[in-house]
């Protein structure tokens, strides 16, 4: 008894000596790891950010009016422009403006914010000209669709004490003949602004430049009416640009064709557009007609690896250059040294446009890839360059062609336009005319992308794109051979082994002309010559979604050509889509292989092929266009 009593607490006693001993082992321990790591990692200072102050956009990137108030300017011209006539006569206006003791400017919509119109009477005597042109089917072009789209959503805009005019720009055998331009003039009216001179209508179709020259006589005097001023009798040249020659400057820095960015063509950076296009290797050029002496070319456009997304119907618009003996022809005649580093910089310091075309350049490379020397010049590049010719007769012609007399439009349409004089024809023929090359390039308008109607699929082809053209070469009344820009310079991209590669700068452009959304509707199209272009992708498209087992409505194609044996146009790939009924029926019409030339059908005809009863509106074949209950594409030939 005694012994266990004994021994019981002792052993109590070593338990609790023990676990006391474990809590301090445990401490220390964590105690040291705790040391080791705060010892070994000291803390890191935190940076202090400065915080950056990020100046607010200026009144001078997106404010019209301010520009106008700081430089003096009472009347702006605004251009919707997509092959920069309309650009081009912008700037004619707004040089104009000077000779009746105003000062213009002329302004790229997309530039500016368009909801300050309703400030512009802010500045006295103000006026808004709005050269529109129209694009496509009725569209606004690709400049001018953000203020289409305010016009649009901006129901309640209040634009009273505006006062504005139109000219408009379009081409009379497209059903929307001019719809932008009269929608800009209606709806600014709606809007409270005040016309101020009737709507200008110029039809390319006809004579854009005289319609334009007309429209121009008869509205300035209207603005002196309105305005009270009187025209200051000022006839001299107004220049826009002062030149700078380079004699020694890194060429790096030098422009060597690039549309917008300096080594673009080098150094590619998507995305591609108008101002960055893309520079697509050329894997197939082959010529398309059999026999005949015309070249109808089919070329592929490689955009592996560009990004580069388009649908069937689009356009592809590519860069050309012009031809390199027109080039030095026109150096030798005016004298100059053509690689000769130059810079355009613009008088007018506040403007956006500090240069006509990218500088610095050279002669060369502005003739070469910037200008358009192939057309024949318009009156008002007539009017600037008569006082460098050295014979009073010379100076006396030119600017009569310049004028809107009856006798002077009539030696226009006959001497310029109808016997195709170009610039160097124009300077060949007018020895006395010796114009200094600077103010030449700055009166030419700028070389234009050309656009062409895509013929693939991207669902068959999703890295190619196709064009299909005929090469433009024909013999002037001067005896002359005129050549197409494009077409000739698309027709020398051959395809080689050598490890060059031909490209072509190029984007695609988004168009309205697409097949039915449903694929079961059936489709009519209509396409003679490169007309056809388009519908090869609809074609390859319709082929691919039958291959998908999707329902695919008839598919009915028109076509027609000058001779069977010599340029029917994809012959086998149109046949081989009828033998697999991807095309249902397959109508052809060869005008020249009998003696009376034969058209394509009738629209009785079609009532009966296609089996379809109500035809609600007539169908002009072969280039026009209907309201059917099924859907009919047609296109006119290139």
């Amino acid at each position: 008894m005694d012994h266990d009593t004994t021994t019981e607490p002792v052993a109590q006693e070593a338990e609790a000596l023990f676990t006391n001993m474990d809590l301090l082992l445990f401490s220390l321990i964590i105690g040291i790891v705790i040391y080791w790591f705060m010892s070994r990692k000291k803390p890191e200072p935190i940076p202090e950010f400065k915080k950056i102050d990020t100046p607010a956009p200026t009144s001078r990137e997106t404010s019209f009016i301010e520009k106008m108030k700081k430089t003096g300017k009472n009347i702006i011209v605004f251009y919707g422009s997509q092959t920069g006539t309309a650009e081009e006569f912008s700037n004619r206006l707004s040089k104009d403006a000077q000779r009746y003791g105003m000062k213009g400017m002329a302004a790229d919509p997309e530039e500016y914010d368009m909801g300050e119109l309703s400030r512009l009477s802010e500045i006295n005597n103000s006026l808004a000209i709005f050269c529109m042109a129209t694009y496509g089917e009725g569209d606004p072009t690709d400049n001018a669709q953000d203020f289409y789209d305010w016009l649009q959503e901006n129901d309640d805009e209040d634009l009273t004490g505006l006062n504005y005019t139109v000219f408009s720009l379009g081409n009379k055998t497209y059903e929307h003949y001019n719809a932008m331009g009269k929608y800009v003039d209606k709806r600014l009216e709606e809007l409270g602004a005040k016309r101020i001179f009737d709507l200008g209508l110029g039809d390319d179709d006809g004579n854009l430049e005289e319609d334009f020259v007309s429209w121009r006589e008869q509205f300035w005097p209207a603005v002196c009416e309105h305005f009270g001023v009187e025209a200051l009798g000022d006839e001299s040249s107004i220049r826009q640009y002062e030149l700078k020659e380079f004699t020694d400057i890194n060429m790096n820095k030098v422009f060597t064709g690039e549309i917008g960015r300096l080594k673009s063509f080098e150094v590619q950076k998507p995305p591609f557009d108008s101002k960055n296009p893309f520079m697509a290797p050329v894997t197939v050029n082959r010529r398309l007609n059999k026999a005949g002496d015309r070249h109808l070319m089919h070329l592929e456009l490689d955009i592996t690896g560009s990004k580069i997304r388009y649908e069937s119907g689009d356009h592809v618009a590519v860069f050309p250059t012009n031809d390199s003996a027109l080039v030095n022809k026109l150096g030798q005649v005016l004298g100059v040294d053509l690689d000769l580093v130059i810079s355009l910089n613009n008088l007018d310091e506040e403007s956006n446009k500090k240069h006509p075309f990218p500088c610095p350049t050279t002669y060369r490379t502005a003739l070469t890839h910037y200008l358009d020397i192939s057309h024949p010049p318009r009156t008002n590049v007539l009017y600037e360059l008569a006082q460098y010719a050295s014979d009073p007769k010379d100076q006396e012609n030119m600017r009569k062609m310049a004028s809107s007399s009856p006798e002077g439009k009539a030696l226009y349409q006959s001497w310029v336009l109808e016997s195709c004089r170009n610039i160097l024809a124009i300077l060949e023929d007018m020895p006395s005319l010796k114009p200094p090359i600077d103010h030449l390039c700055e009166l030419l308008p700028r070389l234009q992308a050309r656009y062409y109607s895509i013929a693939s699929s991207s669902k068959v082809h999703p890295n190619s794109i196709h064009i299909c053209a005929v090469v433009v070469e024909y013999q002037t009344k001067t005896g002359r051979v005129n050549k197409g820009v494009a077409t000739n310079w698309l027709k020398n991209k051959l395809v080689t082994d050598n490890g060059h590669k031909a490209t072509v700068p190029m984007y695609i452009r988004k168009s309205q002309f697409r097949l039915p959304f449903k694929a079961s509707n059936p489709v009519i199209m209509i396409g003679p010559g490169t007309g056809i272009a388009p519908f090869m992708g609809f074609i390859q498209e319709r082929g691919w979604l039958k291959e998908q087992g999707k329902d695919v409505g008839e598919t009915v194609l028109y076509y027609g050509c000058r001779h069977k044996m010599e340029d029917y146009l994809y012959q086998e790939e149109l046949e081989e889509a009828e033998q697999k009924v991807v095309i249902t029926q397959l109508n052809v019409a060869f005008s020249r292989d009998q003696e009376h030339k034969v058209r394509l059908s009738t629209v009785d005809d079609t009532r009966k092929t296609c089996g379809v009863k109500s035809v609600r509106s007539s169908l002009c074949l072969p280039c026009g266009s209907g309201s059917f209950k099924f859907s009919i594409i047609g296109n006119k030939q290139d």
